[in-house]
C-alpha cells in the first residue's frame, strides 16, 4: 500500500524517482517506525500520513533547491534532508542535530540505505563550524526566521541560499528579518496527502 501511495504522490508532484529510489523512502519509513518506539522521533502514527507529512512533503520543495552542498539544520528524525538526499544522490547533505538519539538514528539510516551523500553531525547549529561553507541551508519547522538566520549564516556562503519550509505564510517573521537579508522568493507548495497551508521560503543576502 505505502509504494502505491508514494508512486501515486511522486506523480501529482511531477516528480520522477526510480524503483530503487522509492524502495529506500520506504525502507526509511521502516526504519523511522521500529526506532520511534524508542526514541520518540515522530507523532505521526499511520504509516500512510507518514508517506504525505515525512516523505512528500519533503519532495515537494525539490524543484525549487539551487546548489550542491546543504546543510539540514535540526533535521530531528532527517526530514527533510534524507528524503532529498535520496532523491538528489549527486548532491551532497550535512544531517545536523544536536539530540544523540536522533543523530544516531540517522547514523543507522546512512549504512541500511548505503546514502554516501549523507554526513551526520551531533551538535548546535550555532556551534557548528564547517570546513567549508554550504551552499544552501534546509530548515522544516525550526525555530523563527531569524532565529535561523542568527543560527545558521556563518554555515553559508555569502550567495548561497537559506530554504525554510513553513505552514502558513510567515508575515510577522518576515518583517523580523534580521538586516541585511532578504525574501528572494516564496512558493506555495501543494503536498498530496496535507491538509493545510505549506509554504517555501527563500532567504538570501542583500547585495550590497
Amino acid at each position: 500500500m505505502l509504494d502505491r501511495l508514494l508512486d501515486s504522490g511522486l506523480a501529482e508532484l511531477s516528480l520522477s524517482l526510480d524503483k530503487r529510489q522509492q524502495e529506500k523512502l520506504i525502507r526509511y519509513l521502516q526504519l523511522l517506525e521500529k526506532w520511534n518506539h524508542t526514541y520518540n522521533l515522530t507523532a505521526v502514527e499511520s504509516a500512510a500520513d507518514r508517506v504525505s507529512l515525512h516523505l512528500l512533503d519533503s519532495l515537494s520543495v525539490l524543484p525549487y533547491l539551487s546548489g550542491d552542498r546543504f546543510v539540514d539544520v535540526g533535521s530531528g528524525a532527517g526530514l527533510p534532508g534524507i528524503p532529498l538526499a535520496v532523491a538528489m544522490p549527486d548532491k551532497v547533505f550535512t544531517l545536523l542535530d544536536s539530540n544523540a538519539k536522533r543523530t544516531r538514528f540517522l547514523l543507522q539510516v546512512k549504512t541500511e540505505l548505503e546514502l554516501d551523500n549523507i554526513k551526520v553531525v551531533h551538535c548546535r547549529a550555532e556551534s557548528y563550524k564547517p570546513a567549508v561553507l554550504f551552499d544552501s541551508v534546509l530548515s522544516r519547522a525550526y525555530a523563527s526566521l531569524s532565529q535561523m538566520i542568527e543560527y545558521t549564516a556563518p554555515l553559508c556562503d555569502y550567495k548561497g541560499h537559506f530554504f525554510a519550509m513553513k505552514g502558513q505564510y510567515p508575515q510577522k517573521e518576515l518583517r523580523d528579518l534580521p538586516k541585511g537579508f532578504n525574501v528572494e522568493r516564496f512558493h506555495e507548495l501543494r503536498v498530496p496527502g496535507v491538509i493545510g497551508d505549506r509554504h517555501l521560503i527563500v532567504i538570501c543576502r542583500s547585495q550590497p
